[in-house]
């Protein structure tokens, strides 16, 4: 306990008139804490620093006057700066103990400390001192009011700086986790609504003063409030005008006119992505009071990483419209609608799913231009929409195909043909739109969306082969005969891939002497049961596949190849035909590939035929006729196969310069019935025809599917030189041909 003598010591130290006192400022002011178990000294301090401010504030003195009293105080008030602290009170060590509480407690790192002591023999240690983080220690005889001025003056300015640095660090630790948590904001309302937080937290002021308003997609449009709070919560998703005039909107508005920061009188931030022009977002803040300069240098810092944070949303705001959005005509597209679809299944009772595909709409961009055709789907969009109505979600999932999903009342074919009844008028040319349908019901036990599509597809592919402009539901047996198709084909690939196809070879006879003139070389596929696949189950497969190009090389070269063991063992003049799909005719290697077999095999070019059919020529016949040309300079023939089936013209089949004609077996079958009638025999009318055209342009006519002795006479009574069938013998493999020849 000091003595009454140290208590009047200190009181002489105020007679110094060294010091002016500064003008008291209004405003904030500093607190400081006097603790001290001598009310004389309480009274003789506060006498001390009337009147006085430091560093443009007043001084706020508050007292206590025991080390727990003093803990209290602290513990309530956050803003307490300095604490001019008697080191001997209810102990002698009780002044220290309080320093080691408020630094080790409390965390009160920035407060300042100066003690005073009336017995300099209880004066602390310099590690005490240091480690205490001790500002100043003054015995109280030698703390006159000048020095008592320049102790707090300078512990007022540490405090200060401190203060800053801890606000500082503060500050950059929201914004660096404002940027990691806004940086992995996935959309643009709860990005806003973070920064309304994060502004909150930055400038210490409660978040429902504050609104963010977004620019339009729309230059039409207005900016929309997306994330606000208090009072304004309610105007979320509304426009901007929707808000009440005064300063929030008219501070808003000026931000987003003017692209940047308004900072007085009212506080607005902008921010703006480089990749989304005119799509920039204002946050409205009432700060309540004039900002600090440290402030608005940590504002700094926060707008440009949140800058980065805005574009990121932007960025990936962009990239979820280009995933889900077509860029077109603004509907969901087929991923969004997928989604749409697997929604909708937990509640499938009573809805269809519908494709609409535009029918010739690639004649419709190949003649009149894509400008056209984007107008075209545009007003088709815009037709359903107004047929169908809200209840209907309507996507493109395809070039010209839209997607329906809605009530089956509304999805069905009647309805949906309302849409297309009116000619659509684009750029002054008026044309009638139609559209072919495909159709889903969906079930409660239907398979997911893509699925869903699938059968959708074979629906609308069913529809299509019917008519155009038709329509037609899925069923069952669609699926079954779909899964089939595909486990037919990836079984083809393997059995290809394993060599597990082969080739057979069906001889030509000549009609009036028997000769075997060729062979028809034809591909076969047996299974492990020893079972056969028929040709007209997995060729077409291997046509929409485009396997068939590699099989119908395999084809050539393995014909080729058994032509030289032919020859060699056999008739020497004999004739290998080959057919050749549409896909193969027209691969850009198919010429080299007829090349390469010839000279692998070692056979002549002018015993290899290649057998087309004739709508081969029905598409790009310049293009088919330089092919065509390009074989002939290689030697082989050419033959065209089940005439009068496909829909080429006799001009056509007169520039292909083909040496030999095939009669379909559909024509041959019909050679010797009577008519249905029971008139007289039509003895194959169509034959004839065949026969007689075949005469007519040099080719020599092969009839195919020759079975009985009947279609044999008729054939020679018309005057077809050559026969193939099963009159004859049955496709073979090439040792079975070889002793088939020598028993011939």
């Amino acid at each position: 306990m000091p003595s009454s003598s140290d208590a009047e010591a200190f009181i002489d130290v105020l007679d110094d008139d060294g010091l002016s006192p500064e003008p008291a400022a209004g405003g904030p002011r500093w607190k400081l804490l006097i603790v001290d178990d001598d009310e004389d000294v309480h009274q003789a301090t506060e006498l001390a620093l009337r009147g006085i401010s430091i560093e443009g504030r007043p001084l706020q003195l508050l007292h206590a006057h025991s080390a727990a009293q003093a803990h209290a105080l602290i513990s309530a008030d956050a803003d307490i700066a300095v604490l001019l602290l008697d080191v001997v009170m209810e102990s002698p060590d009780a002044g220290l103990r309080l320093v080691r509480q408020v630094r080790e407690d409390l965390g009160r790192r920035a407060l300042r400390v100066v003690l005073r002591t009336g017995q300099p023999g209880y004066a602390p240690e310099i590690e005490t001192i240091r480690s205490h983080d001790i500002n100043d220690y003054r015995t109280k005889s030698e703390l006159t009011r000048v020095r008592l001025y320049t102790s707090l003056t300078a512990a007022i300015r540490s405090y200060r700086q401190i203060l800053a640095l801890e606000q500082t660090r503060t500050g950059l630790e929201i914004v660096v986790s404002a940027s990691n948590e806004l940086g992995r904001q996935r959309g643009l309302q709860r990005f806003a609504e973070g920064l309304v937080t994060q502004l909150s937290a930055l400038l210490g002021v409660p978040p429902e003063g504050l609104v963010c308003a977004h620019e339009p997609f729309d230059r039409h449009d207005s900016a929309r409030i997306i994330a606000a709070a208090g009072e304004y919560r309610e105007l979320i998703h509304r426009p901007l005008a929707e808000l009440a005039p005064g300063p929030v909107r008219d501070t808003l508005q000026h931000c987003l006119q003017a692209r940047a920061h308004v900072m007085s009188p009212a506080l607005c931030l902008y921010f703006s992505a480089s990749g989304a022009a005119g799509r920039g977002m204002a946050a409205f803040v009432d700060a309540g009071q004039r900002l600090e300069p440290l402030d608005e240098r940590l504002l700094a810092v926060f707008c440009a990483s949140m800058a980065v944070a805005f574009e990121n949303v932007m960025l990936y705001g962009q990239l979820v419209d280009f995933a889900y959005q077509d860029q077109l005509l603004r509907l969901p597209n087929r991923n969004r609608f997928i989604e749409l679809i697997t929604h909708r299944l937990q509640r499938p009772d009573g809805v269809a799913l519908a494709l609409v595909d535009i029918d010739d709409f690639a004649a419709i961009n190949d003649t009149l231009g894509h400008r056209v055709g984007d107008e075209v789907l545009q007003a088709a969009a815009q037709r359903l929409t107004e047929a169908l109505g809200p209840e209907v979600v309507i996507a493109r999932i395809g070039g010209d195909t839209f997607g329906l999903l809605g009530p089956e009342s509304v999805v069905n074919p009647n309805v949906i043909e309302i849409a297309f009844a009116e000619v659509v008028e684009v750029q002054d040319e008026r044309m009638r739109v139609s559209a072919t349908m495909g159709l889903v019901r969906l079930q409660p036990d239907s398979p997911p969306g893509a699925e869903l599509i699938k059968d959708a597809h074979l629906a609308l592919k069913q529809a299509k082969q019917h008519r155009r402009g038709g329509s037609c539901y899925f069923s069952e047996r669609m699926g079954i005969d779909a899964r089939e198709r595909m486990r037919l084909l990836r079984s083809l690939r393997g059995a290809f891939d394993e060599r597990r196809l082969y080739v057979a070879y069906q001889p030509q006879v000549d009609l009036a002497s028997g000769q075997v003139l060729g062979v028809e070389a034809l591909i076969r596929w047996r299974l492990d049961d020893g079972s056969f696949v028929p040709p007209d189950r997995f060729i077409p497969l291997a046509e929409r596949s485009g396997l068939i190009v590699a099989i119908g090389e395999f084809v050539l070269r393995t014909a080729c190849h058994a032509l030289h063991r032919l020859h060699s063992q056999g008739p020497a003049a004999l004739r290998m035909s080959v057919n050749v799909s549409k896909s193969q005719f027209t691969d850009p290697d198919f010429p080299d590939s007829v090349r390469r077999a010839l000279r692998d095999a070692q056979v002549e070019a002018r015993h290899v035929e290649l057998e087309i059919t004739e709508s081969v020529a029905a598409d790009d016949l310049d293009f088919i006729l330089s092919v065509l040309a390009e074989l002939r300079s290689i030697g082989v023939a050419l033959a065209i196969d089940d005439f009068g089936t496909g829909y080429s013209s006799l001009s056509a089949l007169r520039q292909l310069g083909a040496q030999r004609l095939k009669i379909d077996r559909a024509f041959v079958n019909e050679l010797g019935e009577p008519p249905a009638d029971g008139g007289p025999p039509g003895k194959g009318s169509i034959a004839r025809m065949v026969v007689d055209l075949g005469r007519a342009l040099g080719m020599e006519v092969v009839a195919e599917g020759v079975e009985t002795e009947a279609q044999q006479d008729a054939l020679k009574a018309l005057g077809c030189p050559i026969g193939q069938g099963f009159l004859y013998a049955r496709p073979m493999p090439e040792d079975e041909l070889l002793g088939w020849l020598a028993r011939r």
